[in-house]
């Protein structure tokens, strides 16, 4: 049953009565028909979709041509069933209506097929599946009316299938790059891809290889404007008006050939169109009463009716597979006006592609050693080539450089000429720099700087340079500069900025008298620093407080601590029990806690309970920085008058707040190794701080701390943050070796670095 239903329904396809749910554009009528749809608005939309396929070449053209616009769709099934909608044309409905042959007037029956496959867990999965063109078994032309002909639908077939880049189709896009797509690379082999740059300038490069890793030594990228115009140049010369009268010679014979080739398939036709009438009057003849003989006549009939439409379909398919070439008038119009229709700028750059690539088919760069020349290969669809010859343009460092002949004349000139002297030669010339400006003197140095061209010499006799001197009296440079701009030493400049030192026997006696009186450019002795009695060395007094030796040197700056220097330029202090008491008195007592001055705001600044920072720290009995951090920090409010004064509001709750946070402890200032003791349960661990190392050792605390920061000692830090080691023996023969390869660390060393060196 299954079988006689199947075989009806396609015995009424066969016949076009068969009917099935119509695309949009198309009804049925009262009789059945199938007709065009006769809401003009709907008509329009889809001649508009068919348009705009024809201007743009593709799906997406027609679908950016409907932009803002409505496009119809007949629901089928559900509360919409038979009913017209109207929204935006999507991709999809632009592909469904170009490839349904129903608009081009033609009725198809079987153009998708039905399978079904078991899953592995039971289930049955149902796909429709797209049948071929060539496998459709039911194909009715001129069915009905068609918005475009069978032969748009097959071209605009074909389109379709070469704008699908997935299949490795390379349609022609918009960008100014004319051969993009078709261009290849000689070397590698593979296509070439496309990149924009800001500018607007379009490169052919070999990315594809090198990101593989495949490149060769030959594989080039080049801008695409080159390769552009010699192969339009190309083009354009090879369609003059005798390419073009062989061009017509040659396509009057493909028109002769096909016209002979389908002159069979015609007559093929004919012949089973005469046997398949023969056969329908052979069986209208026959008596009805006469069965037997009217089977067998019918059977014959249909016999020759299937080898009609096998013929029918043959002749189709050779009309197709040729399509029909223009005709003359349209190629010598086309000829005569193709350089103005290349150039108008009406055509766009898409349309110029699609205009090259009718006649070439491919474009390859071939290889070629020298940079700054190119071959490139043109393959034409008849399969002729030729082969281009191209300069490369320069590249932006190649046109910036500077000129070969201002280069000699520079170095011919400058040696013996000054540069004002060289930039007239320059100019009497006419040279310029690699971009078109005039030399000026800083453009005739850069290029004597570049190309290593000597410079006039701008010592008369009896004057050296500064290196030169630096060099007699075995000090650096930077000293000899510092005498000059400090007018220790005479010497003049020349027009190019360089110092020209008065050399003679007086001046280096006066250079070496300031040598020797500077602390800095004198070597220091190595003796230990010559102490009278009752007198110690800084080293000795910060070993006695248990300081580091800058506290020291800050209080002899400051005057609180008196000293003399040896003969060597190393300090020598006083000393009694008096000078130590003073001292550990400083270190219980930091300074930055003393009282200063008082200095009100000025009267016309200063409003109601406002002070200055002066007069807060002489109320507080602290030092002017105390109240300038608690302000910096944010905790003291304050504001800067129109004079730049800092004013702070001040009351009782201000003041009590502020000695509250000053009374909090602080740090004792200078210290030695046993000012910071650890806690009990760290030093029953056998660990040591940082100052017991360093005494122990006879080096800087800030030696250990370097070494700890290297990675060199193991420390752990305890909950209060600070540091302790634990000491071993062979912590302690690390030590003791880090020790004797710093030089600065020893003991020894220490005492030599008197006077603030570190």
């Amino acid at each position: 049953m299954s079988s006689r239903l199947q075989g009806a329904k396609r015995a009424a396809a066969e016949r076009g009565d068969l009917r099935s749910p119509l695309p949009v554009g198309y009804v049925y009528d009262d009789e059945g028909e199938c007709v065009i749809d006769p809401d003009m608005e709907v008509q329009a939309a889809i001649r508009d979709v068919f348009a705009a396929f024809a201007a743009g070449g593709s799906a997406y053209q027609v679908v950016a041509a409907f932009v803002g616009r409505r496009f119809p769709l007949r629901a089928y099934g559900g509360a919409w069933a038979g009913q017209l909608r109207w929204g935006n044309l999507t991709h999809a409905r632009a592909l469904g209506v170009l490839s349904n042959p129903c608009y081009a007037g033609t009725y198809v029956y079987g153009r998708n097929t039905t399978r079904r496959k078991v899953q592995p867990d039971g289930s049955v999965r149902t796909s429709l599946t797209r049948v071929p063109r060539e496998q459709w078994p039911v194909v009715l032309h001129d069915h009905h009316e068609g918005y475009w002909t069978w032969a748009d639908y097959v071209a605009a077939e074909a389109k379709l299938k070469a704008n699908c880049t997935h299949d490795g189709a390379r349609p022609a896009r918009e960008g100014l790059a004319l051969c993009q797509g078709i261009m290849f690379c000689g070397s590698c082999g593979r296509p070439m891809t496309t990149r924009y740059h800001r500018e607007g300038q379009a490169v052919y490069g070999c990315s594809l290889s090198r990101a593989d890793h495949e490149a060769t030594p030959t594989c080039r990228s080049i801008r695409a404007d080159i390769v552009d115009d010699a192969v339009i140049a190309k083009l354009l010369a090879t369609l003059g008006p005798g390419q073009i009268e062989l061009a017509l010679a040659a396509a009057d014979e493909v028109t002769d050939r096909h016209t002979r080739s389908h002159r069979a398939a015609e007559l093929a036709v004919e012949r089973a169109q005469y046997d398949a009438d023969r056969a329908e009057r052979m069986f209208t003849a026959v008596e009805p009463e006469n069965r037997m003989v009217a089977r067998t006549l019918e059977a014959r009939w249909e016999a020759r009716l299937a080898a009609l439409d096998q013929a029918q379909a043959a002749l189709n398919s050779a009309r197709e597979a040729k399509p029909v070439l223009p005709d003359r008038s349209a190629l010598q119009a086309l000829a005569a006006d193709l350089p103005g229709l290349w150039h108008a700028p009406a055509t766009k750059d898409r349309d110029r592609k699609r205009l090259l690539r009718t006649l070439i088919s491919d474009v390859t760069l071939l290889p070629e050693p020298d940079r700054a020349h190119a071959r490139v290969g043109v393959r034409w669809h008849t399969g002729a080539t030729d082969e281009l010859a191209l300069t490369r343009p320069l590249t932006s460092p190649e046109v910036r450089r500077t000129p070969a002949a201002a280069r000699e004349l520079i170095a011919t000139l400058r040696p013996d000429h000054s540069d004002e002297q060289v930039v007239a030669a320059l100019a009497t010339a006419g040279l310029t720099t690699g971009t078109g400006r005039p030399y000026d003197v800083a453009a005739v140095k850069w290029v004597s700087y570049t190309y290593k061209i000597p410079t006039p010499v701008p010592f008369r006799d009896g004057e050296i340079s500064v290196s030169q001197a630096a060099q007699i009296l075995g000090i650096t440079a930077d000293a000899v500069y510092y005498w000059l701009t400090h007018g220790r030493l005479d010497a003049r400049k020349d027009a190019g900025g360089r110092w020209c030192i008065p050399w003679n026997a007086q001046v280096e006696a006066d250079c070496r008298r300031q040598i020797d009186a500077s602390g800095h450019l004198t070597p220091r002795s190595t003796a230990s620093p010559l102490t009278l009695p009752g007198e110690v060395s800084v080293q000795q007094a910060a070993a006695r407080l248990g300081v580091v030796e800058h506290a020291l040197y800050y209080w002899i700056r400051c005057g609180r601590l008196t000293a003399r220097k040896d003969i060597g330029g190393r300090w020598c202090i006083p000393w009694d029990d008096q000078v130590e008491a003073a001292c550990r008195d400083w270190i219980t007592h930091p300074e930055q806690f003393m009282p200063t001055g008082r200095r009100p705001l000025p009267a016309e600044a200063a409003r109601v309970d406002e002070i200055s920072i002066p007069e807060a720290a002489a109320r507080l009995g602290v030092l002017d920085a105390a109240v300038r951090y608690q302000v910096r920090i944010g905790r003291l409010p304050a504001h800067r008058t129109p004079g730049g004064r800092i004013a702070i509001p001040w009351n009782d709750q201000v003041e009590a707040e502020l000695r509250a946070d000053l009374d909090r402890p602080k740090h004792p200032g200078p210290t030695g190794p046993g000012s910071h003791p650890l806690p009990d349960t760290t030093t029953a661990r056998g660990e040591l701080s940082i100052q017991q190392v360093a005494a122990r050792l006879g080096v800087r605390a800030g030696a250990v701390y370097y070494w700890i920061a290297r990675g060199s000692l193991d420390t752990h830090r305890a909950a209060d943050g600070r540091l302790s080691i634990p000491w071993t023996s062979d912590n302690e023969a690390v030590c003791l070796q880090l020790a004797t390869q710093t030089a600065k660390s020893d003991l020894t060393t220490r005492t030599l670095t008197a006077g603030g060196a570190v």
